[in-house]
């Protein structure tokens, strides 16, 4: 994966984590921890470890990952100008220690910012700016085009203007998408189950054939056919040396069964470290981009 040229300015943890989330791909910063168990780092998105990192955010709450910055200049422009507060209760603002706290940057402070641009397209669309709202959504997504939010609200917008065959491609992607980057995206699914045309360029995909059983309602079932169409998907995609969407619909896959209870997981044969071990290897021997670090 490329090494941004300011990586000696952040203390960078080697740690690969064994389990699905943080997503493979992310390594966490020491610097700006809140010290609750969240934590900024570097990601590379999914097809793009010949990029810069994005420098993400994790709310381990939520098990989430909030993609703030496009870059690592832009996060340590914002942790060195940064002077608002945060939401700790025993926040001492007077204190002149852990006075900063770096959050969602302004699309004006970081214009390629995923979440920023996220932010932006929802305030267009609030004053029906269709067409900025759209630029903003399409910036996010060729940044970190596993988005599931962003490709989720893309697909919606382009089914208004008319756009059928770009709503069905952001459906399928926010529908392979990972958790972590927004929840499973049951209305698309709704949508997409209803289509009965698309191009020649999905008629193979294993989301498209399968779009009348997907939908995506995870947990609270001692049996879920879900897994069984996501996992027979992954293979096919695999099959046919589609990589970046194998390796996609793996971190997805991976992260909602690590959601599960451990009989859950059991009766599919998911196993969390052998499944983390088979990402590495299809990243590494069947992509031939390997999404570890190497510093």
């Amino acid at each position: 994966m490329k090494i941004p040229a300011a990586i000696k300015s952040v203390t960078l943890s080697d740690r690969a984590y064994d389990v699905p989330y943080p997503p493979l791909g992310f390594y966490s910063i020491a610097e700006h921890q809140l010290g609750n168990g969240d934590t900024f780092g570097l990601y590379w998105p999914i097809g793009c470890e010949d990029r810069d990192p994005i420098v993400a955010e994790t709310y381990h709450d939520e098990w989430s990952v909030q993609p703030h910055f496009s870059s690592l200049d832009h996060f340590l422009n914002a942790s060195a100008n940064c002077h608002t507060t945060n939401d700790d209760d025993d926040f001492d603002a007077d204190d002149g220690e852990n006075d900063s706290f770096i959050g969602t940057p302004t699309i004006e402070c970081d214009p390629r910012s995923p979440s920023a641009c996220l932010v932006a397209a929802r305030a267009y669309l609030k004053s029906q700016n269709v067409s900025a709202a759209l630029e903003c959504l399409e910036t996010a997504v060729s940044v970190l085009p596993e988005y599931t939010e962003a490709q989720a609200l893309l697909c919606t917008q382009y089914r208004l203007i008319g756009k059928n065959d770009a709503a069905l491609r952001s459906a399928i992607q926010a529908i392979i998408s990972p958790s972590c980057f927004g929840a499973p995206p049951t209305q698309i699914a709704n949508w997409l189950a209803s289509q009965t045309n698309c191009s020649s360029e999905l008629a193979s995909n294993p989301i498209w054939i399968n779009r009348e059983r997907l939908t995506l309602k995870f947990g609270g079932v001692k049996e879920n056919d879900q897994y069984r169409i996501l996992r027979d998907a992954i293979d096919i995609y695999l099959g046919n040396s589609m990589f970046v969407s194998a390796m996609t619909l793996m971190q997805t896959y991976a992260q909602m069964m690590y959601s599960e209870t451990v009989s859950f997981r059991e009766r599919y044969n998911f196993d969390t470290k052998e499944f983390v071990v088979w990402q590495r290897d299809v990243a590494a021997s069947q992509y031939g981009k390997a999404r570890v670090l190497k510093l």
